[in-house]
């Protein structure tokens, strides 16, 4: 049994997870999981720069996280960084400030080896082995891999919740809210060319079951249920139809800010882009043929715990 410390840092949030891992079982045991929207990937499409307050509202996660590891002994840390950190022309500062405060530099990592930790932290506990395709709908990419019990094919696609809502709906600093059929069209064919990409190299429809990763589809499950306070336990392994899914993006589409706002589920840090998020999700359902997805609160942080030990 080792305890590690598992850090995702994406476009649009921060986790941790500490567990202790037991390899010669295959369980992984939660001791503490949470996660901060520190937004790193800010206006990071347009400029091409870490925002110098984007990065602030980073370290100051990394600061709370770096006491909690300390006060929960834990032997092995590993941070990975994702999609803004990848994009960035100043990710040496973001580096810099992490090995500071963690003591650990952070590895920005590719879209395939991202896709192949999601794919792990995703489907280590499922039952059975037919093939699956996984997808997991980050702030600034989407990842898609295809196996059985390891992974076949995977492919990182440009589009995210972050990134797709900043290049279409953001007009002189405000969000077009709720956005017009324009811009909502701009979003789908942004997508369905991301699709076009993914496909070159993962075959979307062969898989029979189609596993959604992260806080877009966890938050249109969250919905779909009906539920009045957020809970994991309800969320993991729930089977979202597509119809539930084409209905709360519709709501996600039409309503306000304030709106979405006052929804119980909703994360405040995701009011602003839970729409282009949902759009990626049906249009992945639409392009598949799938009829449900199965909803999984295990993603690439699991992954990344697990690849501590192995």
């Amino acid at each position: 049994m080792t305890r590690v410390a598992a850090i995702d840092c994406g476009t649009n949030s921060i986790r941790l997870l500490i567990a202790d891992a037991d390899p010669d079982t295959g369980e992984l045991t939660d001791l503490d999981r949470r996660m901060t929207v520190v937004r790193l990937g800010q206006g990071v499409d347009r400029t091409g720069r870490l925002a110098p307050e984007a990065l602030e509202r980073t370290f100051a996660a990394c600061r709370e996280y770096a006491a909690v590891i300390k006060e929960h002994g834990v032997e092995r840390i590993r941070f990975v960084a994702t999609s803004a950190s990848r994009d960035a022309e100043n990710r040496d500062e973001f580096v810099g400030g992490v090995l500071e405060i963690l003591g650990v530099e952070p590895e920005v990592i590719t879209g395939d080896e991202e896709a192949a930790l999601s794919f792990t932290g995703a489907t280590r506990e499922l039952p059975g082995r037919d093939s699956r395709l996984v997808v997991d709908i980050g702030g600034g990419s989407t990842e898609f891999v295809v196996g059985e019990d390891r992974v076949r094919a995977a492919r990182s696609v440009d589009i995210g919740c972050v990134r797709l809502t900043e290049r279409h709906l953001v007009h002189d600093g405000t969000v077009e809210d709720p956005p017009s059929a324009g811009r909502i069209a701009a979003i789908r064919a942004d997508i369905e060319a991301a699709l076009d990409l993914a496909e070159r190299t993962v075959p979307l429809r062969e898989p029979r079951t189609l596993v959604g990763l992260a806080g877009s589809v966890t938050t249109v499950a969250a919905v779909a249920l009906g539920l009045t306070a957020y809970d994991p336990t309800a969320i993991h392994r729930a089977r979202i139809s597509y119809e539930q899914v084409k209905a709360v993006t519709d709501r996600m589409l039409t309503t306000t800010h304030d709106e979405r706002a006052a929804i119980p589920v909703l994360h405040a840090g995701r009011v602003d882009v839970i729409g282009a998020g949902c759009l990626i999700l049906l249009a992945v359902m639409e392009r598949t043929g799938a009829s449900e997805v199965v909803v999984s609160e295990h993603d690439i942080l699991d992954g990344i715990a697990w690849s501590c030990v192995s």
